[in-house]
């Protein structure tokens, strides 16, 4: 079974590199990334951040360094959320996109909402790379 899936993405005036070594360190996330963390910490080995889901467990499967920033969430009953998200070669650039994924029982407007929230934070992080 396969899911609808919606493309979010932004360019960013900034090498691939810079781009997905920012983005891809979780300590960076409160910076730019709102719908999901609003305050990180490192417990061990585990990054966890206070989400408006509550506490939730960040981990990027990367590699990072290749512009591979998946990152899969745990969500507080244990569900595992994976979130594709990639930093694209763009001439002299980047393009930075998040694949958002319809899930059972998402109606049009709850995915209307989670892509607008998700072109708010690529917004937030092209406006931080390019300052």
């Amino acid at each position: 079974m396969t899911w609808d899936c919606r493309h979010v993405s932004v360019p960013v005036d900034r090498p691939p590199a810079d781009v997905a070594a920012f983005a891809g360190d979780p300590a960076n996330l409160p910076l730019w990334a709102g719908g999901l963390s609003s305050g990180i910490r490192r417990e061990g080995d585990r990054w966890l951040t206070d989400s408006p889901m509550g506490v939730v467990e960040v981990a990027f499967v990367g590699p990072v360094e290749l512009g591979i920033l998946d990152h899969d969430v745990t969500l507080p009953d244990g569900t595992v959320a994976h979130n594709p998200l990639r930093v694209l070669h763009n001439d002299r650039g980047s393009e930075v996109v998040f694949t958002l994924y319809r899930l059972p029982g998402v109606s049009d407007e709850e995915l209307d909402r989670d892509a607008a929230l998700v072109a708010e934070d690529l917004g937030r992080l092209q406006a931080l790379l390019e300052q």
